[in-house]
């Protein structure tokens, strides 16, 4: 039993230590959305756009609710939001519900060890992907969002 109990520790801190870097593969892996189905991000993916912030996540949401509900699939692309600063009194009562008005999936990150997405303040980190190869990260803004799809 302790042997598991330290295998699992080491590959949670394996997992969650190894940030997404251009040129690298990276793994399918799953997500909780604002409804707590979950979604697992495989290969096929071409777009991943992590916001860090509430005004950046709001931009984001923003542009998307002018779009159709399966934008993001039509465009092999998902959205995910990092909450795990968040407060959880302030996530159950207040964000969680508004993001349900949405009608596009928002993946949530809910927890802060998870390192893989770098960030940098007041942008979303976009990453360009082919066939599950990270082949660029940028840093984006609003109005940016229209040149990336």
């Amino acid at each position: 039993m302790i042997k598991k109990l330290i295998i699992f520790v080491l590959f949670t801190t394996y997992l969650f230590s190894n940030t997404f870097e251009v040129n690298k593969k990276i793994d399918n892996f799953s997500l909780v959305d604002q409804f707590d189905k979950k979604h697992t991000v495989k290969n096929d993916i071409k777009i991943i756009i992590v916001s860090f912030e509430k005004g950046t996540g709001a931009d984001i949401n923003e542009f998307l609710s002018k779009k159709p509900s399966d934008f993001l699939v039509t465009n092999q692309a998902v959205f995910i939001a990092d909450i795990s600063g968040m407060p959880s009194i302030i996530t159950s009562m207040f964000a969680l519900p508004k993001m349900r008005k949405y009608k596009h999936t928002i993946l949530l990150i809910y927890d802060e060890e998870d390192k893989r997405f770098i960030q940098k303040n007041d942008y979303s980190t976009l990453y360009k992907l082919d066939d599950g190869v990270i082949k660029s990260i940028s840093y984006i803004k609003k109005e940016d969002l229209k040149k990336v799809f």
